[in-house]
């Protein structure tokens, strides 16, 4: 099934399908990368985690009527997705202040923003992805007014889904980046991946950091986090 290399990525590899030029296969990685790519690793796993927990997050969004690229999780490292012509948005919505907000806004950790916040940022790595506002997004992209307003329902819709998703697993949903691409018919749908390189995740009894936070900060074995993540999520099934 999987064919040509078509693009790599910081933490994916992008592979064509042979006989269908609709459909991609996303091979994940064991590298990790934290502040645009000037903090690196391998762990040695990471690439089979990020895979299976996406996997089981887009089949819940799936469930819950949320469109997406998945399609299916072929192996332990790899899934078949829908081929899909990504808008350069990095969409990140924030149920508690945390992370780069608190830097450059001087808003207090922990802070509950009720309704959630909803920030834009220019994918384009060689400028270090931006925060934008929608007039920047209109500019720069080809995403309509109406795309934009369909991209903040949807990121909106998935992130009160994800809340019950990770609040079953005793995980709080701190913040998170979504990705929407544009597929063969034109129709917007969550693309990329959804998995704890892209949540922000806190134990709720403890407090822990369960996310990439673990490598950002140094604060322990990130394999060993996501693997208890994996098995909270095949637990509760």
């Amino acid at each position: 099934m999987k064919d040509k290399l078509l693009y790599e990525g910081k933490a994916k590899q992008v592979f064509t399908v042979a006989d269908n030029s609709n459909l991609l296969v996303l091979s994940y990685k064991n590298d990790a990368t934290a502040f645009n790519g000037e903090k690196k690793a391998e762990f040695q796993g990471k690439g089979r985690y990020n895979n299976l927990i996406s996997a089981k997050v887009f089949e819940y969004l799936h469930q819950q009527g949320i469109n997406s690229h998945f399609k299916e999780a072929l192996n332990e490292t790899e899934q078949l997705v829908e081929k899909t012509t990504i808008i350069p948005l990095e969409v990140v919505i924030r149920n508690v202040a945390a992370g780069s907000i608190v830097r450059r806004t001087g808003i207090e950790e922990k802070t509950i923003f009720d309704p959630p916040l909803v920030e834009l940022f220019y994918k384009k790595d060689e400028l270090g992805d931006p925060l934008i506002n929608d007039d920047h997004a209109l500019l720069l992209t080809d995403a309509t007014e109406t795309d934009l307003t369909k991209i903040k329902k949807m990121a909106l819709q998935v992130n009160e889904q994800l809340q019950a998703f990770f609040k079953e697993i005793n995980l709080q949903l701190v913040d998170f980046k979504l990705e929407f691409g544009r597929n063969a018919s034109g129709e917007i749908v969550l693309s990329d991946e959804v998995s704890p390189d892209t949540c922000r995740l806190w134990d709720i009894a403890t407090g822990e950091k369960m996310d990439k936070d673990v490598f950002r900060e140094d604060l322990g074995d990130l394999v060993t986090v996501y693997d208890h993540i994996l098995s909270r999520l095949e637990a509760k099934q």
